[in-house]
């Protein structure tokens, strides 16, 4: 963190713009990579939809997940800012909590997320709000990797929001930082994969049935509305907004695993 304090405002936005393109090229990328290109064939009975995305829809998601992660960037400067003057409970020394406490803080912004998330994602399927905020990314009716972040401006900007409310909550870490958006990344990729691959006997335990599947969030750009989780399982079950048929759609999907594994080992 010391190294960059003698940076302007302006390298320290480049610097943090490289970054967060590079994590998500490398996160997305290797996903479509291996989804789409080298196991395209090979892993296509995992396929949700029996269908690839058009070149077109790749293009747009590419596009606008490059926006987003210009807006995210400029948050980051926002932070510093707010960091500066003292608005927020960023800390660098690790002395000043407790070993527990980093790992604590990286938790408690996982599920603040996850509740942060379901709500604003909810709010902004509202008739009077979706065209504004949402449509961009229920243009992707059959997700790829490319669409976890492709985000209007003003939804991103909204998602982004949530990283400066949360540092003036709570004391946090810049590593606790790096570890919580490398986690938001790849379950955010994952989870517009297209492709089911939880294993059932995970899903099935009471662990597993709090944790959402890529059936979840597939079903939710297929229908437009309902199953709005992000992580867990958690809010769409209190609130009733899991599509009644989501626990057979996923046995569905996953059982075609099932039956392609059972013939390669035949």
């Amino acid at each position: 963190m010391n190294a960059f304090e003698h940076l302007d405002i302006t390298s320290r936005f480049l610097i943090g713009l490289l970054i967060q393109l590079v994590r998500y090229g490398l996160v997305a990328g290797i996903a479509y990579y291996l989804f789409y290109v080298i196991k395209k064939e090979q892993w296509f009975f995992m396929k949700i939809q029996k269908r690839f995305p058009k070149k077109t829809d790749i293009q747009r998601e590419v596009l606008f997940s490059l926006l987003t992660m210009l807006i995210f960037g400029l948050v980051g400067v926002l932070i510093i800012l707010m960091r500066k003057m003292g608005w927020t409970q960023i800390y660098t020394d690790f002395s000043a909590h407790s070993v527990a406490y980093f790992f604590l803080s990286i938790g408690i912004a996982i599920f603040a997320h996850d509740t942060y998330f379901y709500w604003t994602h909810r709010m902004m399927h509202h008739p009077k709000l979706f065209p504004y905020f949402h449509k961009v990314h229920h243009l992707s009716h059959n997700p790829s990797p490319w669409a976890a972040f492709a985000f209007h401006p003003l939804e991103a900007i909204v998602q982004a929001a949530y990283i400066p409310v949360l540092v003036v909550i709570i004391p946090f870490h810049p590593l606790a930082m790096v570890v919580f958006m490398l986690w938001m990344m790849v379950l955010n990729v994952l989870g517009h994969t297209g492709y089911e691959f939880i294993p059932e006997r995970f899903h099935d335990t009471w662990l597993g049935r709090l944790q959402n599947t890529p059936t979840h969030h597939n079903m939710h750009h297929q229908l437009n509305k309902g199953n709005y989780g992000l992580y867990f399982n958690i809010w769409d079950r209190l609130m009733g907004t899991n599509f009644r048929n989501y626990e057979d759609a996923y046995h569905k999907n996953i059982s075609q695993k099932a039956e392609e594994t059972q013939k390669v080992a035949y």
